[in-house]
């Protein structure tokens, strides 16, 4: 479904990613994991083209995507749960939940897609309402997720999900992670917390320093002597 092929992307002169290279197929979780700084947010935002890569090539479906912009990124099926949620705060839930409809096809198919989301997240029905900036880090999560659900995308990108979450809302998130993937939806996930994203992804990607530094079945990484020791204190 989706390849990115030995691609280089700087801030200026500062590289974050350097020949870096993934494939996400159809029906899978990947996990991209890695320390702060080790260029995770900067490979989804090249993907979703809120950046340009200096060399390399992205495909999506066969399609070249990394000189379109993020609008048509979107429209092709890509959705993108950026760090830090980015909601509307001075929108409702139901009026966040609208804006990610962007497309004609997600416009049409809203009521059945928001029902999903209902389903997934009960406490946002329940809420919808409610104006974003009022609620808590994990129900701003839920939003989050539901906003890029929306769109109706076939990739779904999300960044660090987990991240400010209690270690129970935590366990409810990458439930719905798995119950999306179970309905047939694609994940690239990244995610610091190591130990959930292997355990719930089916392959992942390490990346160090901007580069890729290793590769394979989650439950092989797990195993792994360098991930254990690095990135789950064992």
């Amino acid at each position: 479904m989706l390849e990115v092929q030995a691609i280089d992307v700087a801030y200026g002169d500062l590289s974050a990613l350097r020949h870096f290279t993934l494939e996400v197929r159809t029906g899978e979780i990947v996990a991209l994991v890695g320390s702060n700084g080790a260029g995770k947010t900067t490979t989804l935002r090249t993907i979703s083209g809120l950046m340009k890569p200096r060399a390399g090539a992205i495909r999506f479906e066969g399609a070249s995507i990394e000189r379109l912009p993020a609008h048509q990124i979107t429209r092709l099926g890509i959705g993108h749960v950026p760090e830090g949620r980015r909601l509307f705060p001075m929108m409702t839930i139901w009026e966040n939940l609208q804006i990610g409809a962007c497309t004609p096809d997600a416009k049409h198919r809203f009521d059945e897609t928001v029902g999903f989301v209902f389903e997934l997240f009960p406490l946002l029905k329940d809420r919808r309402t409610q104006l974003a900036g009022t609620l808590s880090g994990g129900e701003q999560q839920m939003l989050a997720i539901g906003r890029a659900l929306a769109t109706r995308p076939r990739l779904l990108m999300m960044d660090e999900p987990s991240l400010g979450l209690s270690p129970k809302l935590t366990q409810g998130i990458f439930s719905a992670i798995r119950g999306i993937n179970q309905q047939g939806m694609t994940v690239l996930l990244v995610e610091q917390n190591v130990k959930q994203a292997l355990r719930l992804a089916h392959r992942a990607y390490v990346l160090e320093n901007g580069e890729l530094a290793l590769q394979g079945p989650a439950a092989e990484l797990a195993e792994n002597a360098h991930i254990r020791k690095a990135y789950l204190g064992i």
